[in-house]
């Protein structure tokens, strides 16, 4: 119970990575904001699961990330006195050539998976400060290293990130407030999953043969990471002997990136 006594938020934790992120937390002891959208009655269900197996206090606010004052909102309902931890994890995706690329989509993507993170960032790191201790987990994704054809809002996004996490990391380097960028490859969550989905049917083959077909173009590995290992990791970078390790973007990529 490494955490017990700590709160952590969130974003974009009803499914996928930030539901496992906020899982590996809460079974540290810690308590949790939880943010997302989703079914009202399975996202209640959600939170009571994980308060009543992990001991933990667990509530959910449904900011949209992309609202600068839906997330002000969220802080001052759900977390009055502050954050210790936040997972900056609310992620959209869409693909097109730039030409092609909906401006409305890009506003969306830029505002979910990059300015949300500042605004978060901003409310959360003056109580981290006060405190002399804080964690900024920014999850970002190879695409915040290199880059792919059709993706520019997220690989702009992505890489915005890894340099928001920088000068965070800069600015707090003597508080005891770290800050980090987790680089995920292929992980096998819903939005993958649509996009293996879109491969089978663009080729005529099957979901597993769609699947290594994706796997085969980027991750040496041929291996998903899971939801799970990355929320190992983002419990290793909320620990002791992490204590040093601040403005790190760190692969977990299966290779992707080693190329």
């Amino acid at each position: 119970m490494m955490l017990k006594g700590k709160t952590a938020l969130v974003t974009g934790s009803t499914s996928g990575i930030g539901l496992a992120i906020a899982r590996s937390l809460a079974a540290e002891g810690c308590d949790l904001i939880l943010n997302g959208f989703g079914d009202a009655a399975e996202i209640e269900a959600l939170v009571a699961e994980i308060a009543r197996t992990c001991g933990v206090a667990v509530v959910y606010d449904g900011a949209d990330m992309s609202k600068p004052d839906q997330i002000e909102a969220l802080f001052a309902n759900a977390a009055p006195k502050g954050v210790d931890i936040l997972v900056n994890n609310a992620g959209i995706q869409h693909v097109d050539k730039i030409e092609d690329f909906p401006v409305a989509q890009w506003d969306r993507i830029i505002a979910i998976n990059l300015s949300s993170a500042f605004h978060t960032s901003r409310l959360a790191l003056p109580g981290m400060k006060a405190r002399g201790w804080g964690r900024i987990l920014n999850i970002a994704s190879a695409h915040g290293l290199v880059a792919s054809a059709e993706k520019s809002a997220y690989v702009a996004a992505k890489h915005g990130i890894v340099g928001l996490t920088k000068v965070a990391a800069l600015e707090t380097a003597e508080s005891g407030v770290t800050c980090n960028a987790i680089c995920p490859g292929w992980v096998r969550t819903p939005l993958v999953e649509r996009q293996i989905e879109a491969k089978a049917k663009e080729g005529g083959i099957d979901i597993e043969e769609a699947s290594r077909d994706l796997l085969a173009e980027k991750q040496p590995t041929l291996r998903f990471t899971t939801p799970e290992q990355l929320g190992g990791v983002a419990v290793f970078l909320c620990s002791p002997a992490a204590d040093n390790i601040t403005g790190i973007s760190l692969p977990v990529d299966g290779a992707w990136t080693a190329r």
